[in-house]
């Protein structure tokens, strides 16, 4: 038997480090090639990091909550071969080339998995030598043969591996097997209404380390607070020419069976009319050279709330996208952000961020400008009000209107208060003229 040292491989251009946020191994496990063997985040994507080979495992380097050098030792396994193996610093693939590996894989880095579950979920034994789809095995210490692809699906459904008999080569389970087993469990009366768990109150103080998702939002606030000077200028915007447009666009959409739209890609829109003018808010601020760099392509940042916090994914090239387009890619991320999926290149790359609460978006808020962004808008609560309105023959009357609030916060070392003014009245002016962003679609 050898010793073969499992490197953290390249997980993204320009990705240099990694925080642990869970080890789904432990010392002393038996583990097959592709078992997943710890959740890695990075730049607010997590990635499930499979073992190259299958083996025992010797010792994990590193805790939960660790930050993990690419190029780094991550596990050491027991393997069979002669001689150990090891990874020379800085190679993007050290140790793939230990005897055992499959001529195709030879060189190269161990393949990667987003994940896909929220992280609470995800490696339900910290240890992994409790549950199957993690371990390889079960509470028998039997050993489960699946593709990290059938245990991910095992995850998401709730099926215990242990528990099926594999249709596959040498007992292997199959997706089919998890779907056949999952179609045979009996299902939930969904007309019984769920009861709400009534909330107990803690019998002591509760320690929540900062892991994962909101331990990178902590430094990516911090690093705003450190840099940015902001200021945040506040005006309301007349929504009812916007949502009568809106409802025709979604009548022809749903009669063409299409996705309707939400008001994201008008307000996308008009943020590019706006930068048209005002281009120094379409920028990022390069610290070390203290200059302010202007970007040519628009790439938008939308926040999205997910069950691990707030992530902020791009869609990119938003000047050359028509209105469906944008509507659909938004969609399409804010989706994947809440299932997990999102890869590193849906998060890198914004020049201008967009936050909206939605139906709790309230009067107003101060966003945090994203750094090295140097400005972020703010959408809140579209509100019906009585508007006074004088009739063609002089009488005074009253009807009903709507208006929302926009909030736009700067960074005031760059961008003065009347060019930010200036810059989100261009944004109003586009949004209470909406048939002008159908321009060019």
């Amino acid at each position: 038997m050898a010793q073969f040292e499992f490197k953290l491989p390249d997980i993204g251009e320009g990705v240099v480090e990694g925080e642990i946020v869970k080890w789904l191994v432990q010392a002393g496990d038996q583990i097959v090639e592709d078992q997943p063997l710890v959740e890695v985040m990075t730049d607010k994507a997590t990635v499930t990091i499979p073992s190259p080979r299958r083996g025992k495992v010797v010792r994990t380097v590193g805790k939960e909550g660790d930050i993990a050098k690419v190029h780094s030792t991550l596990v050491v396994l027991e393997v069979d071969g002669a001689g150990a193996s090891q990874g020379a610093p800085g190679t993007g693939a050290p140790a793939q080339a230990a005897p055992g590996i499959s001529p195709e894989r030879e060189g190269q880095p161990a393949p990667l998995q987003t994940a896909n579950v929220p992280q609470a979920q995800a490696g339900a034994s910290a240890h992994g030598t409790q549950t199957s789809a993690h371990a390889g095995g079960n509470g028998n210490g039997r050993k489960v043969l699946a593709t990290p692809v059938t245990r991910r699906m095992a995850r998401e459904m709730g099926v215990d591996l242990g528990a099926l008999q594999g249709s596959g080569p040498q007992g292997r389970v199959m997706k089919a097997d998890v779907l056949a087993h999952a179609e045979n469990k009996p299902r939930p009366d969904l007309r019984a209404p769920p009861v709400a768990p009534r909330p107990e109150p803690l019998a002591q103080d509760e320690v929540r380390p900062l892991r994962g998702l909101r331990k990178s939002i902590a430094r990516s606030m911090a690093q705003s607070h450190t840099y940015v000077v902001p200021f945040t200028f506040v005006e309301e915007c007349d929504t009812g020419p916007l949502t009568s447009l809106r409802e025709r666009v979604n009548a022809e959409l749903a009669r063409r069976g299409e996705a309707k739209l939400s008001y994201l890609p008008f307000i996308a829109k008009a943020l590019v009319t706006a930068f048209a003018r005002y281009p120094e808010l379409n920028s990022v601020m390069d610290e070390e050279k203290q200059a302010l760099v202007v970007k040519k392509d628009v790439n938008l940042g939308f926040g999205a709330a997910t069950e691990q916090g707030l992530t902020v994914f791009v869609v990119k090239d938003v000047r050359q996208k028509k209105l469906r387009e944008i509507g659909a890619e938004i969609d399409r991320l804010a989706k994947a952000a809440r299932e997990q999926k999102l890869q590193l290149q849906d998060l890198q790359g914004s020049t201008f961020t967009v936050t909206s609460l939605g139906r709790d978006g309230g009067l107003m808020a101060t966003p945090v400008v994203k750094h090295p962004e140097v400005g972020i808008l703010g959408v809140h609560k579209i509100k019906e009000y009585a508007k006074p309105v004088r009739r063609p023959d002089g009488s005074v009357g009253v009807e009903i209107a709507e208006r929302m609030n926009l909030s736009c916060s700067f960074d005031h070392r760059v961008i003065d208060g009347h060019i930010g003014a200036a810059f989100l009245y261009e944004v109003i002016h586009a949004l209470e003229a909406p048939e002008l962003l159908l321009m060019d679609d």
